[in-house]
């Protein structure tokens, strides 16, 4: 089994891992751990070097815990939504694990949802904690 998680650090992308790391090993499940951003003229180096170092916090938390995965930053200039649904697809992914961070109406139409459309588009179960 296959199962993934969108993680951007956080709180919110903590609680997504460590829900997706105890899931793991009930299941003996293969866990990606993907960090998606944009790219371009849309990220911040800081914005990168953050999510870098929140990659290796999730690094270390699954090794800490023996389970097997694989972690990295995707950058192929689609949203963070359509490049998670993408790659469960092309990686086979049996269930998604997102992370959902509050937000006022006005900055869900503006925005939109991340794990909304996740939700929506995904082929696969996907499992929302807050």
């Amino acid at each position: 089994m296959n199962i993934m998680v969108g993680y951007n650090g956080g709180e919110v992308g903590e609680r997504a891992l460590k829900l997706a790391r105890d899931y793991a090993l009930l299941t003996n499940a293969f866990v990606h751990v993907i960090t998606s951003m944009e790219g371009g003229d849309s990220e911040k180096p800081s914005d990168i070097v953050q999510a870098e170092k929140d990659l290796e916090f999730a690094r270390k938390f699954m090794e800490d815990a023996g389970v097997k995965f694989l972690a990295h930053q995707s950058v192929r200039g689609l949203s963070p939504g359509e490049d998670i649904v993408l790659y469960a697809k092309e990686n086979d992914i049996d269930h998604i694990f997102v992370g959902i961070k509050k937000k006022s109406r006005t900055q869900k139409m503006i925005l939109g949802s991340t794990a909304r459309f996740v939700i929506l588009k995904a082929h696969c179960a996907v499992t929302s904690i807050k």
